[in-house]
């Protein structure tokens, strides 16, 4: 019989879990800072990044609606640090989100592009194909938005569970029941477990969890707590403690940044002119679109008409996948990924 989400465990069952204070693991980056920008853009304002391994391709990882760029641990440690010696990873917080500033005013996918842009230009990521860039959500509404405005610079593009633009792809009944319970406030174990059926496909919540978590052995430069890093009963729990960590932090997850996020995401629009002009620009060999068929956050009609729209080297629906592969398929993900940025190089005579 499969566990339905009421029956998974509670977050004070999940905090209270052996492995919950090692749910965020301790990698130490090559470089780091907080970097002033959008100093003609109604800033300046403060950008947190971090840089990964030391290796020769540069590899852009760029979060999504209400994520700290811890987020991506899993493709951070493989790429980072197993592969830091080829693989250069910038992580970073857009605005609104975790060490970043979060200024009152209107948010866009594009100016979040010109953030990160010039973070690129501060680490020195300046040269003609070199940028790998990966966005997965509102994170692949930014990548198509640097896309636009620094197609020369694209080695290799992945447009991971995104759209061109927001659209009601339900009946109108059941696009309202979705609206309303999405605004109806709720407790923490309530809200926890709505984002994470939206986000997972159905069952992978309740496997065992599935992490391959670093050892010092397996991860160079990751702090290793004492006892190691724990493992937890479930796919949920490892998403729900690191969740409980994000929003335990007062100063990092704020409603206002939240708020301002999803406006910038909601309104975020490329046009089928604006996406065949980005393909003829960036080269669409160079170009994945990934979509799991399974997607409760943004419907996998999205992704159909990014594909039809963008006409991408590589374009995929994959069965039994939700919203967030980085998760339910890290190590296919990841040599996805790995493969993506072979066939950027190639094309860019490296």
């Amino acid at each position: 019989m499969s566990t339905t989400i009421a029956e998974l465990p509670s977050i004070d069952e999940v905090a209270k879990h052996p492995a919950f204070p090692t749910a965020i693991w301790q990698l130490e980056p090559h470089q780091s800072g907080l970097l002033p920008v959008a100093a003609n853009r109604g800033g300046p304002l403060d950008i947190s990044w971090e840089v990964h391994g030391d290796g020769p391709i540069k590899l852009i990882l760029i979060c999504g609606l209400g994520f700290f760029k811890i987020a991506y641990q899993r493709q951070t440690a493989y790429f980072g640090h197993v592969h830091g010696s080829k693989y250069s990873v910038l992580i970073l917080d857009n605005r609104g989100m975790g060490g970043s500033s979060k200024p009152l005013m209107r948010y866009s996918t594009s100016e979040m592009a010109e953030d990160l842009l010039e973070v690129v230009d501060h680490v020195g990521w300046t040269g003609e194909r070199q940028l790998h860039v990966v966005g997965l959500s509102m994170g692949g509404m930014i990548a198509q938005e640097v896309a636009c405005l620094a197609p020369e610079r694209i080695s290799s593009l992945s447009l991971i569970s995104t759209a061109a633009a927001i659209e009601n792809t339900t009946s109108f009944a059941e696009n309202m029941v979705n609206r309303i319970t999405m605004l109806l406030p709720k407790s923490p174990d309530r809200s926890i477990r709505y984002a994470a059926a939206s986000i997972f496909a159905p069952g992978y919540l309740a496997q065992p969890d599935e992490a391959e978590v670093p050892d010092e052995q397996t991860v160079p430069r990751c702090r290793i707590p004492p006892g190691g890093y724990g493992r937890f009963g479930s796919n949920y729990e490892r998403f729900a403690a690191q969740e409980i960590t994000k929003q335990q932090d007062r100063d990092g997850f704020t409603k206002k940044g939240f708020l301002l996020q999803l406006v910038a995401a909601g309104w975020h629009h490329k046009s089928p002119a604006q996406l065949k002009e980005l393909g003829d620009r960036v080269g669409r060999e160079r170009i994945l679109v990934l979509h799991g068929a399974e997607d409760g956050m943004i419907s996998v009609p999205h992704g159909r008409k990014l594909i039809e729209y963008l006409q991408p080297g590589q374009g995929l629906i994959v069965e039994g996948l939700g919203h967030a592969p980085i998760n339910e398929k890290t190590k296919w993900f990841n040599e996805l990924i790995d493969a993506r940025c072979a066939l950027g190089e190639k094309l860019s005579g490296r």
